[in-house]
């Protein structure tokens, strides 16, 4: 067994058997605006999350201002947009993340961030941030990892794109630099992602390859896709968040409003619960109902001596007579006394 089979993220466990820990993704949805961020904080405490993240970076240290063609996006939701232009938009200040972590702690909910360079993870750690999140873009920048994880911290890495190999040298750079432990995230790094292309049995595959706790980054329409995880054995989901998609904002297409993101919370918590563990004996919550299994009965009356048959007998319920596999011997053999309809059946009513 490895040393890194859970990690703990400010207090709280994560791990196969433990409950699922959610995290509530505010990326650029804050739309410029910091009263709007705080808004988004505030809401997004009340749904029941485990964690609220965001993202620091600035357009200048996540690329740079060049409209060549490489520079420039083409098709899906930013379809013609340069790199620089999205990301100024999208981007969280670094003079907001002060009031950010300060309002997060004042609603109880844990808060950290995905950095995108280094002076973005020193400003991070300088505010408390617990553990750091890989972006999926980012999963293949081992010096980036390198430099996070030598703060000592757990990381939570997406995997968008990654082959087993970037994965697995994204998961040793981050151990072997000093995280104490490492979450992977199967993600489908398409904005949004479409149902068919989240094969979210990836989850139950990474399980088994990498002795770490595994879970979703889930960019889909809906909360399918992350229930599904759990089933899976996703320890973790993270989904995009905004206080309405009707307000516009980067990723607010495939954002759940705080009313949708509270049932995704639930039921990721109740498909957990339903999960239980494989086992086939009887529950307690059964043992009222299993007098109410069937068994046999005597369906006419039967004079000593007389034969039983189909006529006579029959599998019904309730579950008080003799077992329905026990027909075959019944069948035949004469009443030791005069049997009544409605009488379960019993060996010593047999001759």
């Amino acid at each position: 067994m490895s040393a890194f089979p859970h990690v703990e993220i400010a207090g709280r466990r994560i791990g196969a058997d433990e409950p699922p820990y959610v995290i509530c993704e505010l990326s650029g949805n804050h739309n410029g605006s910091l009263d709007r961020a705080l808004t988004m904080i505030d809401a997004a405490a009340a749904t029941g999350c485990d964690a609220i993240k965001i993202q620091t970076y600035t357009a200048d240290t996540i690329t740079l201002d060049v409209d060549r063609p490489e520079f420039r996006i083409t098709g899906g939701l930013w379809d013609g947009r340069t790199l620089y232009d999205l990301y100024q938009e999208a981007q969280t200040p670094f003079e907001w993340h002060a009031a950010l972590f300060e309002r997060a702690a004042q609603r109880g909910v844990t808060l950290f961030s995905s950095p995108f360079d280094e002076t973005a993870v020193d400003l991070l750690d300088s505010l408390g941030a617990p553990a750091f999140k890989i972006a999926s873009f980012e999963a293949v920048d081992l010096p980036l990892i390198r430099y996070a994880a030598a703060k000592g911290k757990p990381l939570i890495i997406s995997t968008g794109m990654a082959n087993l190999e970037e994965i697995q040298a994204a998961r040793m750079a981050a151990l072997g630099a000093g995280a104490p432990g490492v979450v992977l995230l199967h993600c489908v790094s398409s904005y949004p992602a479409e149902l068919c292309d989240a094969n979210v049995r990836t989850v139950a595959d990474m399980a088994e390859r990498f002795d770490s706790p595994i879970g979703l980054s889930d960019h889909t329409h809906g909360t399918v896709a992350a229930v599904a995880a759990i089933a899976m054995g996703a320890s973790v989901v993270e989904k995009h968040f905004t206080l309405a998609r009707a307000d516009g904002g980067p990723d607010a297409d495939f954002s759940l409003e705080p009313a949708e993101f509270s049932r995704l919370v639930g039921d990721c918590k109740d498909a957990w619960t339903a999960l239980g563990r494989a086992h086939y004996d009887l529950l307690g919550s059964e043992r009222a109902n299993k007098q109410f299994r069937r068994s046999l009965y005597v369906t006419a009356d039967v004079a000593a001596g007389q034969p039983l048959t189909r006529a006579n007998v029959r599998s019904v319920r309730p579950g008080n007579g003799l077992p329905p596999a026990d027909l075959d011997e019944v069948l035949g053999r004469p009443a030791a006394r005069d049997l009544k309809r409605g009488e379960p059946l019993a060996w010593d009513m047999l001759g």
